[in-house]
């Protein structure tokens, strides 16, 4: 009775098996020496974007930052003058270019267009060498001047306008022989200033 008690399950598990494999199916436990495979779905992975980079350089956000537009100023540089009138102080009348003397002011005015461009004090000739008044033109000029009159004393700057008087840098505390002394700054813009021909006023 055990032997065929047992040859009834061995059928059964036979059958059960044969079962089982027909419907595709896998008992564990029964009758296996191993688990049966399990038939897994192989979820689909989606591949990562991958962007071009080129090696070794690093592309930068595009600067949103507007520089400022600079426009270049142009700088005029204007010369500021006094009109040749009584306003001015100068009691000559110029309408071009040239200088005027006062003796008695102890000034000098220097004019281009009619318009005075410099004001300056100046010292003249002492007694018995006064300096001669009237309209003059100047007849020529010499930066580095000596005085052939003076032992070759030195007269820089020297604009000569009636004979042997001229501007020149000299003492504004001393009186001059004739000629009208300034200082070595004003007589340089005389200098460069005055052309021959240009009027000279001397006025007591």
């Amino acid at each position: 009775m055990r032997m065929t008690r047992v040859g009834m399950a061995g059928s059964a598990v036979a059958v059960l098996g044969a079962i089982g494999v027909t419907a595709g199916l896998a008992l564990p436990d029964v009758g296996a020496d191993r688990p049966a495979a399990v038939a897994t779905p192989v979820a689909s992975v989606a591949a990562p974007v991958v962007h071009p980079v080129t090696a070794g350089v690093t592309t930068l956000p595009a600067s949103t930052t507007t520089r400022p537009t600079t426009t270049p100023t142009t700088t005029r540089t204007t010369r500021t003058t006094a009109t040749s009138d009584p306003s001015s102080g100068m009691p000559c009348s110029i309408t071009g270019d040239g200088a005027c003397v006062s003796l008695s002011a102890k000034r000098a005015w220097l004019v281009q267009d009619g318009q005075v461009v410099r004001s300056a004090p100046i010292t003249s000739g002492r007694p018995g060498e006064r300096t001669p008044t009237g309209t003059f033109h100047v007849t020529w000029k010499d930066a580095n001047h000596l005085s052939s009159e003076f032992n070759d004393a030195p007269m820089p700057w020297s604009v000569f306008f009636n004979g042997g008087i001229a501007f020149h840098t000299g003492s504004l505390s001393r009186q001059s022989a004739g000629c009208i002394h300034l200082s070595d700054a004003v007589a340089r813009q005389f200098f460069r200033t005055l052309a021959v021909g240009d009027t000279v006023v001397v006025v007591r």
